[in-house]
């Protein structure tokens, strides 16, 4: 099961697990070096996946600025990818995007070796390319129905 919680209500143990497991995997794996914490956390709801306890699939979904929605920081622990919990992560904040958001845009900036990932979600490629942390990036939107 998916939870979701805004900042405030995430617990110190959820934050810092959702943010070691960023750390992990944006930062270590990646070998990325940048300032993980960036003050987007406290103005986002946080989705958490879970196996046995611990965070295995975390996004952040920003709320709405300028009628635009963008969803960062979406992560699958490394032992646990293939195993469709980013699909499912994802799908989660869609469906709330729709519910919620449905009258905004949402976006992500995604990676651009995970462009068939983004685009089986419905998400459209907008020829926005650039480097982010230097790692080759592009703005994606969700088409909606």
């Amino acid at each position: 099961m998916i939870e979701q919680y805004t900042y405030s209500e995430l617990s110190k143990e959820d934050l810092y697990e959702a943010l070691h497991l960023r750390t992990e995997v944006f930062v270590v794996e990646q070998n990325c070096p940048y300032q993980e914490c960036d003050n987007l956390d406290q103005l986002s709801i946080h989705y958490l996946f879970r196996k046995n306890g611990k965070i295995v699939a975390y996004l952040r979904l920003l709320l709405p600025e300028k009628n635009i929605v963008k969803i960062g920081r979406v992560v699958v622990k490394k032992s646990e990818r293939q195993n469709g919990f980013g699909i499912d992560i994802m799908n989660a904040a869609i469906e709330d995007f729709k519910i919620q958001f449905n009258d905004s845009i949402l976006k992500i900036s995604a990676q651009q070796y995970l462009d068939k990932f983004y685009t089986s979600l419905g998400f459209v490629a907008t020829g926005k390319k650039y480097l982010e942390d230097n790692i080759p990036h592009q703005e994606m939107i969700f088409k909606k129905d």
